[in-house]
């Protein structure tokens, strides 16, 4: 039966969904799990919800790009989040970019439309940005 979920399992043998394999980010070789990275932006002061996308780069195939909805106006900065998830992830798991956004675009049933958000800030590594996001 598949589902597209992608787990893994515990030393206790219990299974972790840890992402959706439609969602992985695949930059400079590495998987990244999207749902990893908006768990921890998500637990920093002032930010309501996050989503995590892979957008192409023309360096690494794609790049970490986070979409973050703060709780209020100017409660969530993109220098803050970084210092405070940059620690906990690995250099390649960092997002590249995040974009402060009122809302996240979502379907009739309340799931994040991350299609949308890949088709919205696809193009937002050009060949001239590629030097500046190593």
């Amino acid at each position: 039966f598949v589902t597209g979920d992608i787990g893994e399992f515990d030393s206790g043998g219990y299974l972790h969904i840890i992402g959706r394999a439609k969602d992985m980010v695949i930059t400079g070789g590495y998987n990244v799990y999207p749902k990893e990275i908006e768990l921890l932006i998500d637990a920093c002061p002032g930010v309501a919800e996050s989503a995590v996308v892979g957008i192409p780069h023309p360096d690494f195939g794609e790049g970490v790009v986070a979409v973050v909805v703060p709780k209020t106006q100017g409660s969530a900065e993109p220098v803050e989040i970084l210092e405070l998830i940059g620690p906990k992830l690995a250099k390649y798991k960092q997002p590249k970019r995040i974009i402060i956004a009122d809302e996240l675009p979502r379907n009739t049933m309340g799931k994040v439309q991350k299609v949308a958000l890949r088709s919205e800030y696809g193009g937002l590594f050009g060949p001239l940005d590629a030097g500046s996001d190593g």
